[in-house]
């Protein structure tokens, strides 16, 4: 089946696993992709970050050739590399190794073939959108156009990173709705600047998330699959003026409030074929290693209903 999209994960949640076997796990559950995560080697504070399964830090050619040999054997691509810092951050030394390690992961993409960088925008969460903006101007018209010269489509989450107290009040990612999307794609227009689109990103924000898919549909690249669960006794308690993380709890696809048949209902008559990838962040099946692997697999298996992937189709 050609015209399909591709059915994936992300690979964060086997923190644990080399990318051998990672690979090895896609495979076996019938994946068509994984989107591997790029992060620098080391300790991180965040959940799901500071993960490495390709490490693009001296990068070369050779190390290029491994992961695809590796890939090929194993019947699984590389739906795009993962690297979700805070390149506006205001601590400029935290910063500025993020935007370094951002354009490797970038040179990594193009060794690979791989035609998709998935990041943050990032902000300075104490200050205004507007404030931002002079800043995000500077450091991703750069990066975005970067990331063009070598082929390479920048694609940008819309997750708020709005959850906790350390975040509050603005959030340490600045596309977080269709209005600044707009601003974002007029002010830098290249055609490889785009979206990591992930519905449930919205729901907490009351907005429309199947709205943005049919006007934004040339900026979509890669798509996230994650579902949320608004849980209103708790919300009557807090208000939405309350961390979210008090009243929201992220669940597996099928679990929470995203009507995933209407979301790729519309998806679909886009004419999105690309990858679908599962991001689990449900931490009812976090106990063991086995249970975030059948996390996966039972995601792909609820998804499959739904639309026309390369494997499941």
């Amino acid at each position: 089946m050609l015209n399909a999209m591709q059915l994936g994960f992300v690979s964060a949640i086997l923190a644990d696993l080399s990318l051998e076997e990672v690979v090895k796990f896609a495979s076996s559950a019938g994946f068509d992709c994984v989107e591997l995560m790029c992060w620098p080697k080391g300790k991180a504070e965040r959940r799901y970050a500071g993960v490495t399964h390709i490490d693009v830090v001296g990068f070369t050619a050779d190390d290029a050739k491994r992961v695809n040999d590796l890939m090929g054997e194993a019947g699984v691509s590389i739906s795009g590399l993962g690297y979700y810092p805070n390149p506006l951050t205001p601590d400029k030394d935290e910063a500025a190794v993020a935007i370094e390690h951002l354009h490797r992961v970038v040179d990594a993409a193009q060794l690979l073939g791989v035609g998709v960088v998935n990041t943050f925008i990032g902000r300075d969460w104490t200050r205004s959108v507007d404030d931002n903006w002079p800043r995000f101007l500077e450091v991703f018209r750069e990066l975005v156009g970067y990331a063009g010269e070598r082929g390479i489509k920048l694609c940008i989450e819309n997750c708020p990173m709005l959850f906790t107290k350390d975040e509050w009040p603005g959030g340490k990612n600045l596309a977080t709705s269709p209005k600044i999307w707009r601003r974002m794609f007029s002010d830098i227009p290249d055609e490889n600047f785009g979206l990591n689109y992930d519905p449930s990103h919205m729901i907490w924000q009351r907005m429309d998330y199947l709205k943005p898919l049919r006007e934004f549909k040339d900026r979509i690249f890669h798509v996230h699959s994650k579902d949320v669960r608004l849980d209103q006794h708790r919300l009557d308690e807090v208000g939405i003026l309350a961390h979210p993380l008090e009243y929201h709890t992220p669940k597996l696809p099928g679990l929470g409030e995203v009507d995933w048949g209407k979301f790729f209902s519309v998806l679909t008559d886009t004419g999105y074929r690309g990858p679908v990838c599962i991001e689990v962040e449900d931490r009812a099946y976090e106990d063991s290693l086995e249970s975030r692997k059948a996390s996966l697999v039972q995601s792909g298996r609820y998804l499959a209903n739904f639309a026309p992937f390369l494997q499941r189709g």
